[in-house]
C-alpha cells in the first residue's frame, strides 16, 4: 500500500484517536474498552503526542492510514502503538512502520500485545521479536493476558 511515513503532528491528534480506536473495536473484540472515545481523544493529544515519538502513515488520499508510537526508557527501546486502519492490514504497512522504528530504537527494544492477538503474535514474531513474559493481565487496564516481546540485536 502507498502511503507517507511522517512525524505526528497536534492537528492529527483526533484522526489518530479515531484510527486508534476503530482498530481496538475490529481487532481486539475481547478486550474491553478501558476509556470513553473522549478520554481516548484528550490522551492522544495531551499525552500520546507530547511524550512519545509517534510516526503516522498517511494515505495518497490525504486519510491516516496507520499509527505507530514510540519511546526510550532506561536505555530500552519501546515500541508503544502501532495499529493500522482495519481495511488496511495485511498490505504491508505494518512492516514499514515498524522497519522505521526499529531503524532508530535502541536495543533491547520491547513491546506488549494481548496474548488473544494472534495476528499481531505472529507479525512481531516474523519481525524476529520473541516472547520473553507471560502475564494474567492483572498489570493492564484491560485485565486480558498479556505477552512481552523482546527483539535483542538488529536485523
Amino acid at each position: 500500500m502507498k502511503a507517507t511515513l511522517r512525524a505526528a503532528q497536534a492537528a492529527d491528534a483526533p484522526a489518530i484517536a479515531a484510527l486508534l480506536i476503530a482498530s481496538r473495536r475490529t481487532h481486539l473484540p475481547y478486550a474491553p474498552i478501558a476509556h470513553p472515545d473522549h478520554d481516548v481523544q484528550r490522551w492522544v493529544a495531551g499525552v500520546l503526542l507530547p511524550t512519545q515519538a509517534v510516526t503516522v502513515a498517511v494515505a495518497d488520499d490525504g486519510t491516516l492510514a496507520g499509527v505507530l508510537a514510540t519511546a526510550i526508557v532506561d536505555g530500552v527501546g519501546w515500541i508503544e502503538q502501532l495499529y493500522l486502519a482495519p481495511a488496511l492490514v495485511g498490505r504491508g504497512l505494518g512492516t514499514r512502520l515498524l522497519q522505521g522504528a526499529l531503524a532508530t530504537l535502541p536495543r533491547p527494544v520491547r513491546l506488549y500485545t494481548f496474548e488473544a492477538n494472534a495476528g499481531a503474535r505472529r507479525f512481531y514474531e516474523r519481525h524476529g521479536f520473541r516472547a520473553l513474559a507471560f502475564s494474567d493481565g492483572s498489570g493492564n487496564e484491560e485485565r486480558c493476558p498479556d505477552v512481552l516481546y523482546e527483539l535483542a540485536t538488529a536485523g
